[in-house]
């Protein structure tokens, strides 16, 4: 029986509650992914996965499934405190061969920064699977044009979540993830 999933998708949510589980699952709420079993697995994005919408994803899984998914997550009951969630995603040009998935949270860094540094992650993986020579020191968009023009990444992208916690006695959490549909 082979588990080499088909079809992803991406989705990314926030809660807030007093108490940190319930935060957890308002983000699964706001994510559409609080009905299904999630199982962690890491970063590749299989060969010939191709990606699905949101909606045509969650209509192909039922209740209580067992769903295999890449989450980044971050909770914090600080007030005042911004955290970040973000999947970053790097595909080859070459669909016959894996891409990759990064997870990455932070505390305090703007959101589209936090979404940044998981899609360069997720590139600079590829990349150097791929056999791309690059500068791990270049910032972000430089890096991105040495991997487009080596034309073996086709797309990068980042799917991001953040929040502040708005109250003392309260818990944010937020969340971002791949998930995979086999």
């Amino acid at each position: 029986m082979s588990l080499v999933p088909k079809k992803v998708f991406f989705v990314n949510g926030k809660g807030f509650h007093r108490s940190k589980l319930a935060a957890f699952e308002e983000a699964l709420r706001d994510a559409g992914i609080e009905k299904y079993n999630i199982v962690n697995v890491s970063s590749i994005l299989p060969p010939y996965c191709i990606e699905v919408s949101t909606e045509d994803g969650l209509k192909q899984l039922r209740p209580g499934q067992v769903v295999f998914a890449v989450i980044a997550r971050i909770e914090s009951n600080e007030y005042n405190r911004l955290i970040c969630a973000s999947i970053g995603v790097a595909k080859p040009a070459d669909k016959g061969f894996y891409g990759y998935l990064s997870e990455h949270h932070s505390f305090g860094i703007k959101p589209e920064n936090v979404g940044d540094i998981a899609e360069d992650l997720a590139a600079e993986m590829l990349a150097s699977t791929l056999g791309i020579p690059f500068d791990p020191n270049l910032n972000y968009d430089e890096k991105k044009d040495i991997f487009k023009m080596g034309g073996k990444i086709v797309e990068t992208k980042n799917i991001t979540a953040s929040a502040t916690v708005k109250e003392e006695n309260e818990w944010a959490a937020v969340i971002a993830a791949a998930i995979f549909i086999l």
